[in-house]
């Protein structure tokens, strides 16, 4: 089983991917690693303090490990992108606005790049694109759920299905 984890940065991602993929016993893909590892970054963009990635070529990368995988947590706000063809669900985490402007601020964001993000989260982008992709969506609140009360939410829409 493939799950995709999208979000906003800062609305619990990334916590929910290991957690998950310790209870389910999948191995856990961290999206910015593999970026990294595989030079997917083609150019910084100062204006919004963030690297710009070839998504093409990231989610070609991205289904190749799929297919060598059986079971596999991919985390990153990315995610979404990678066919539908290929995804079994896509959880895609949300926040209450004044608890994501604290937890980007606690991560040192910039001003500009706590905005960026809030808007995103407002204008619900992930959730959006996840939709134009077709995935089979898990739609989470994490703003005051457990870890534990998150995985068996997510477990019971498995088991749905």
């Amino acid at each position: 089983m493939i799950i995709v984890l999208t979000g906003t940065p800062g609305t619990g991602k990334s916590s929910l991917a290991k957690a998950l993929a310790k209870k389910l016993k999948f191995p856990y893909l961290d999206v910015n690693k593999v970026i990294d590892k595989e030079n997917l970054i083609i150019e910084y963009d100062k204006e919004r303090d963030s690297n710009v990635v070839d998504e093409n070529k990231l989610s070609k990368v991205l289904v190749k490990l799929i297919k060598s995988n059986k079971d596999l947590i991919i985390d990153s706000h990315l995610s979404h992108y990678i066919p539908q063809k290929h995804v079994d669900f896509c959880i895609v985490t949300k926040c209450d606005l004044k608890v994501l402007k604290k937890r980007l601020e606690k991560r040192k964001y910039s001003k500009s790049k706590v905005r960026e993000n809030m808007d995103a989260e407002i204008f619900d982008i992930c959730l959006n694109e996840a939709i134009e992709a077709k995935h089979n969506i898990i739609i989470l609140d994490t703003t005051k759920r457990t870890l534990k009360g998150l995985i068996k939410t997510v477990e019971n829409e498995i088991n749905k299905n």
